[in-house]
């Protein structure tokens, strides 16, 4: 899913990479799953493709790569882009699903992987469509559903949520401050369709009263909220960690890529928790960050954390 990634719909261009898309942390991901040819690697969070790709070109034709995504248009991006390689005579088997990584431990027979990525967050291609409601830079409908197939909109939730239930999923999972005076400008501004008029409620309920505060857009956090709430983002990450130990092989790598303080949070206490069972060696004693020159180039990596593992 990828959210440090970039897109622009101009196509696979040469080697695999698709003009306008440049995969978060590559180099750093690729380097800690430390990939053996022949190995059987799950890319959770396929999204655009770009870390597939990289992994695929490593482990040539003895190797299996298991791509997931819970976005169909998504894995039609990556699909496209890996049959560039497919062309190539040493190139691994590739299978791409259509489904949440959370269902991860239902797909794979124990101690049967030698690495996992997850890139977590929303790619480009989601953010960049007004039409899927992820963005309040654009009018959109209140969407959010990676999924598009899921049933749970943002605009059921906005226009359904009681006060209350609003005032906590904002609080909790957009870290967001002023959580109960949006929660009631949304309730007494119902029925709210669109993007930009959320997005208008929320700048009304909540100016910046600070520097700080003016950095960021007021309905940032409360639209990250949503989203997080509609997608279940934290409960499948949990599901994921939770999975990851029996379905690596002794020596397999775990690498996750985070972009907010709530995942990463999450997937330090996994690790530090896989520790103490004796699941795991930390191959990161501190989060892995963008250069400076990734950052330039592309400027969403700059909240990316890296976070790895190898499975004793």
């Amino acid at each position: 899913m990828g959210e440090g990634s970039t897109h622009t719909p101009q196509g696979v261009g040469h080697g695999g990479r698709e003009v306008g898309h440049v995969p978060v942390l590559l180099k750093e991901a690729i380097d800690f799953l430390a990939i053996r040819r022949g190995g059987t690697y799950i890319d959770a969070t396929v999204g655009l493709g770009g870390h597939s790709y990289e992994i695929a070109r490593r482990l040539g034709a003895p190797g299996h790569l298991i791509g997931l995504d819970k976005d169909p248009a998504a894995l039609n991006v990556a699909r496209a882009r890996l049959a560039v390689g497919e062309q190539q005579t040493d190139w691994p088997e590739v299978t791409l699903l259509h489904r949440s990584f959370a269902e991860i431990a239902n797909d794979q027979r124990p101690a049967t992987i030698d690495g996992l990525l997850a890139d977590l967050g929303v790619s480009s291609l989601q953010f960049g469509d007004p039409a899927r409601g992820f963005s309040f830079q654009a009018e959109g409908p209140l969407d959010m559903r990676m999924n598009p197939q899921a049933e749970l909109t943002a605009e059921q939730v906005v226009n359904q949520a009681d006060e209350v239930t609003l005032a906590n999923l904002i609080y909790e999972f957009g870290e967001e401050r002023r959580s109960r005076r949006i929660a009631r400008a949304i309730v007494r501004s119902r029925p709210i369709r669109t993007t930009a008029q959320l997005a208008d409620v929320i700048s009304a309920a909540a100016r910046p009263m600070n520097q700080a505060e003016r950095r960021i857009h007021p309905a940032t956090r409360t639209f990250q909220a949503l989203r997080i709430f509609v997608n279940r983002e934290l409960d499948d990450l949990r599901v994921l960690l939770e999975a990851a130990p029996q379905l690596l092989k002794p020596g397999g790598r775990l690498v996750i890529i985070s972009f907010h303080s709530l995942e990463d949070r999450i997937v330090k206490d996994a690790f530090r928790d896989g520790v103490k069972q004796g699941h795991y060696r930390l191959l990161t004693k501190k989060p892995v960050t963008a250069t400076d020159e990734e950052v330039d180039r592309n400027p969403r990596s700059r909240s990316a954390k890296l976070r790895a593992a190898e499975r004793i």
